[in-house]
């Protein structure tokens, strides 16, 4: 059997790929920022806003954007909702199908190298206006540290130094790290810098949602270290979130 999940459905049911269900009479759907990452001392935080837009709409004001691609590494997203829930369910699928065939699992280069792909076989569709920009962290067990890689729309695969982040708030949130990063931070520390860059990129960009105090709606902070992939609760997210407020 092929070790790629993504070709047996390009052969046996291409119609169940995300980008061949797209239609050219697409109408406005929600389309959710702002997400960053950012390599620690024992691997790399992986953030996320929790707000949806559509027009000039709050689609959804508790989007979940960062989820986990397998055991040790996680995939944010920026970009048409619908969609990029889709390609990442497709992406888990095609990681663990692999794992399963080869007995193996996939090289951190080999995951982005799938990754990369999978968003240019969705450029028609960006081309629309359906745009899907994911965001790739991951605890490299050769290399024993965190790397982050990011595309642009069509498929083109970057490996990003410390920090990256993408969506419409990205600017502003890069302007953040680049002034509160540093090599070695631990994971309170670096759960402090990403939610107060999130904070700013909330600050300048309206699709971007800041930390919802009052309805306890805080973004997803998740970590992959040697460990795996762990989400932090509510509960945790909060008391950082509070203390940056405080701060």
């Amino acid at each position: 059997m092929d070790s790629s999940f993504i070709r047996y459905l390009q052969t046996h049911a291409p119609e169940l790929l995300p980008w061949n269900k797209v239609r050219r009479d697409v109408p406005l759907s929600p389309h959710g920022t702002t997400v960053l990452a950012a390599i620690y001392a024992d691997g790399v935080m992986v953030a996320g806003d929790r707000r949806a837009t559509m027009g000039n709409l709050i689609a959804q004001r508790d989007l979940e954007k960062v989820h986990p691609a397998d055991e040790h590494s996680a995939i944010a997203f920026a970009g048409t909702v619908g969609l990029a829930v889709d390609l990442v369910k497709l992406f888990q699928l095609e990681l663990e199908h692999y794992e399963k065939i080869e007995g193996v699992t996939l090289s951190i280069e080999g995951k982005v190298n799938k990754l990369g792909q999978m968003i240019r076989a969705n450029l028609g569709a960006a081309q629309q206006g359906l745009a899907v920009i994911p965001l790739f962290g991951g605890y490299d067990l050769v290399q024993a540290k965190g790397r982050i890689f990011s595309t642009d729309v069509t498929g083109h695969v970057t490996e990003d130094k410390d920090f990256e982040a993408v969506g419409s708030g990205s600017h502003f949130a890069k302007g953040s790290l680049k002034k509160l990063y540093r090599p070695g931070l631990t994971e309170t520390e670096v759960a402090h810098i990403c939610i107060e860059a999130l904070f700013d990129a909330a600050d300048e960009d309206s699709a971007t949602g800041g930390p919802d105090l009052g309805r306890e709606i805080y973004p997803i902070l998740a970590t992959v270290t040697a460990s795996g992939y762990r989400q932090l609760t509510s509960a945790e997210t909060g008391e950082i979130t509070r203390a940056v407020v405080q701060r």
